[in-house]
């Protein structure tokens, strides 16, 4: 009855995870000979640790991620020219609490969407929040957003957000209209929100994409006032693989 009765007031209390942890943590704690401190410690630890869990895993729905990249499956040494150890040092969040930005240029297959994408899934796990875009589907969303008269809720669903990802920014010409959205997009995020951008151009080649000189310029003053960038050189990553699955086959 009395165990009923604790169900009871731990799922009032909603604390789900000590309500069916409970038993288990008594006989832990009474095969180690601990206090009853010993008990409640180990039973709020479980609960927290388990909220934290759920809620990186609602972090990480939400920052719409394409896949599944982690730095662990990242392998320098196939770009010695990254450094490896600035890298992880990125992955703490300190940038974010800064609010600095991270560029990642160089050529189409060397890693780039999957640093944005790992260092995205840590940021998530370290409890920030996180959204994905292409530049061209951000892009899309800003003309979508005025269209429909909802700017105002996209700008806030941004805001909210303490790290933006824009992958692939100048595989794709922009029109004069979608370069607007994205220059208001980086003015609004300004010493308010970390950018993370992955981009094949060097910063010299980006009037190419937006087509306008001082709006370029405007939006990389922004850009680069607090700023880590990473030339990743290399060949692709999918070329090798390729090269190597051919190389098995004919074997």
């Amino acid at each position: 009855m009395n165990d009923l009765l604790l169900k009871s007031y731990l799922k009032s209390l909603r604390l789900p995870t000590m309500a069916r942890e409970h038993q288990a943590a008594a006989r832990q704690i009474a095969e180690e000979n601990g206090t009853c401190l010993d008990y409640l410690q180990l039973l709020a630890e479980r609960e927290v640790n388990e909220r934290s869990q759920k809620a990186a895993a609602r972090r990480l729905k939400e920052a719409r991620f394409p896949v599944e990249r982690d730095l662990s499956d990242f392998d320098f040494s196939a770009v010695p020219s990254l450094p490896r150890q600035t890298i992880l040092e990125l992955a703490s969040g300190d940038y974010i609490e800064k609010r600095e930005c991270v560029v990642f240029l160089g050529p189409p297959g060397v890693g780039k969407t999957h640093l944005a994408i790992a260092l995205g899934r840590e940021a998530c796990r370290k409890g920030a929040r996180v959204a994905f875009y292409t530049a061209s589907g951000l892009a899309t969303l800003y003309a979508e957003a005025r269209e429909d008269r909802e700017l105002r809720a996209l700008q806030r669903t941004i805001q909210r957000r303490n790290l933006i990802i824009i992958d692939e920014l100048g595989y794709v010409p922009l029109t004069q209209g979608a370069a607007q959205n994205l220059f208001d997009f980086f003015s609004m995020c300004y010493e308010r929100t970390s950018i993370l951008v992955t981009t094949n151009l060097p910063f010299a080649q980006w009037p190419e994409v937006f087509g306008d000189e001082r709006l370029t310029g405007a939006l990389l003053d922004r850009l680069t006032h607090r700023m880590h960038a990473f030339a990743i050189d290399g060949d692709s990553y999918r070329l090798k693989e390729n090269q190597r699955r051919k190389e098995g086959t004919c074997q």
